[in-house]
């Protein structure tokens, strides 16, 4: 099989797509020849049977153009149907990452040239242009039943692609004075995270054996994300909670590993509704896992007690408390292998590509 991928990032760098280098490398596995356009290109080490194509963001980057959207985005779409076009014999399918735009601009001629076209999206916004791109597409990937809310037989339920040989526990026992909580992600208001603020208050003035560590890594993309973070350092400021809650920025996923296996609990207080990655890459390593997402409930299956189900900061305080006290390590062992059985069993990246591609073969184009 001939794949043309398109996807917004490929740069190992990148704190949010960065993981995309090990979806590419195992499509390389798999396929004859795989073609890539993504709107920036960065670093990346790739087989040689495939090839990247950039839009030209990053020119944008090094010219520091900020005032010509516009142009930006004519010089994006000239290139993207040069691309498709001047590509078109070298692929039999395509794949679209989460961006449906690409789908709305390219469908009806991928259609018309015979290409199957497959969709990959979890969030649980549906827009306009989602509503389109479903009727274009063959087939539409997502993680979870709730990571894609729109009615559609096209929909098929894939599980996350995580890389277990990459996140995998150190296999060293963590034995501090301190308890170490994190949580990673694009800062945004969508993540809730002056939840997390709030109950690491509660937890320092429940007088407990260990200090507490927050690490909140990630940062904002936008304006409002920049208002947020903002935001969120000074209710930090204002409850005095500079000496337990940090924030380091945003790091490349490559680095992500080394900062989930020294954590002692990973909380997710993201209100996508869709299944979060980061808390699978954290489950994958081992790490104790705390979320108040509902898209995991049925995910934990027998532990739901990993879950809040309520949105207050005391619960989840109370929750946290919970692993800070419990000493029982043939209990937190138990729990922590199961976490990575889940993500072996349901979301292992090796598979993932496999049944994608799986699917293109079995499906029929219309």
């Amino acid at each position: 099989m001939r794949l043309l991928i398109l996807t917004q990032a490929v740069d190992e760098n990148n704190p949010i797509l960065g993981f995309f280098i090990d979806w590419l490398k195992e499509f390389a596995k798999h396929c004859e020849f795989v073609t890539v356009i993504c709107l920036y290109k960065g670093k990346y080490d790739l087989p040689n049977n495939i090839k990247v194509l950039s839009l030209g963001k990053e020119d944008n980057c090094q010219l520091r153009i900020t005032n010509y959207e516009f142009f930006k985005k004519i010089k994006y779409i000239y290139r993207f149907y040069k691309y498709i076009w001047q590509e078109k014999k070298n692929y039999d399918v395509v794949f679209v990452h989460m961006n449906q735009i690409y789908v709305v601009l390219g469908g009806l001629l991928w259609k018309a040239w015979r290409k199957k076209i497959g969709l990959w999206y979890v969030h649980k916004q549906v827009s306009c242009s989602l509503k389109l791109a479903e009727k274009i597409v063959d087939i539409i990937f997502t993680a979870s039943a709730q990571s894609f809310r729109l009615k559609s037989k096209k929909v098929k339920v894939v599980g996350h692609g995580i890389n277990p040989a990459i996140f995998k526990p150190a296999g060293i026992e963590k034995n501090s004075n301190v308890f170490k909580i994190i949580t990673i992600g694009r800062i945004a208001p969508v993540k809730n995270y002056e939840l997390l603020v709030e109950a690491a208050e509660f937890l320092l003035n429940s007088k407990l054996d260990k200090k507490i560590e927050v690490k909140i890594i990630g940062a904002p993309q936008t304006t409002d994300e920049n208002t947020y973070l903002e935001k969120l350092k000074k209710i930090v400021t204002d409850k005095k909670l500079e000496g337990t809650v940090f924030f380091p920025g945003a790091i490349p996923n490559k680095e992500i590993v080394s900062h989930l296996q020294s954590a002692d609990l990973f909380v997710n207080t993201s209100q996508t509704g869709s299944l979060d990655k980061a808390v699978l890459e954290a489950m994958a390593c081992e790490t104790l896992v705390v979320t108040t997402n509902e898209a995991f409930v049925e995910i934990f299956g027998d532990l739901s007690d990993l879950t809040v189900s309520g949105n207050t900061s005391t619960e989840l305080a109370e929750k946290i408390k919970f692993f800070i006290q419990n000493n029982n390590q043939g209990e937190r062992q138990k729990i922590k292998k199961e976490l990575r059985c889940i993500v072996l069993n349901n979301h292992n990246l090796d598979s993932l590509i496999s049944n994608i591609l799986k699917i293109y073969g079995s499906s029929t184009s219309r």
